[in-house]
């Protein structure tokens, strides 16, 4: 396997990676935009996410990513950095129609099979969070595109669940370097 891929593979703890952050930054950065996006909370919608979607899924994205790109990890900053830019951009996205949001989820979600594609021998969770992010976007660019609700909250929870997937990832990878052992599963 390639370097490329390692940062994918081992999402390890070490003084030079920021993997980990990424991978948190990514969850919660999904977690919240996901779960506000599906009106579970009274009042709630995507757009409430924005301001959080902007300083930990962007600004920490990207530097992190800028990060494992200066640790030789490319995978980790192509997909940390990109998926930085994506979150900053669609903070401030706000006025933008709707055939433009949606082409913009659409091209994002070109991203992401990309990614998706890139981490496919990461394991279960590789595929799981840029599986589940690409078919988020895919599923939010068909509802911004035709005013679906019912369609966007789908997209949400997707995004929800890429999210857990990605929070996961770097709590197990913190925890098992912590513990000097596998505590728990990382495939």
């Amino acid at each position: 396997m390639s370097n490329e891929a390692t940062g994918a593979l081992n999402a390890r703890s070490s003084g030079a990676d920021a993997g980990n952050l990424g991978y948190l930054a990514l969850g919660l950065t999904l977690l919240a935009y996901g779960l506000l996006s599906t009106g579970v909370l009274s009042g709630t919608a995507a757009g409430n996410s924005a301001h959080l979607a902007h300083i930990l899924g962007g600004l920490t994205l990207f530097v992190a990513g800028l990060w494992q790109f200066r640790g030789g990890e490319g995978f980790t900053g192509t997909a940390f950095t990109s998926l930085g830019a994506f979150w900053a951009t669609w903070s401030t996205a706000s006025g933008a129609g709707k055939n433009a949001a949606g082409l913009f989820l659409l091209l994002w979600a070109l991203l992401a099979l990309t990614l998706t594609a890139a981490a496919w021998n990461a394991g279960l969770l590789g595929r799981a969070v840029y599986g589940l992010l690409t078919v988020s976007l895919v599923l939010s660019a068909i509802a911004t595109f035709n005013t679906s609700g019912g369609l966007a909250k789908a997209a949400g929870w997707i995004a929800a669940a890429s999210g857990l997937a990605a929070w996961y990832w770097a709590t197990a990878s913190l925890t098992n370097s912590a513990w000097g052992r596998d505590a728990l599963p990382l495939k």
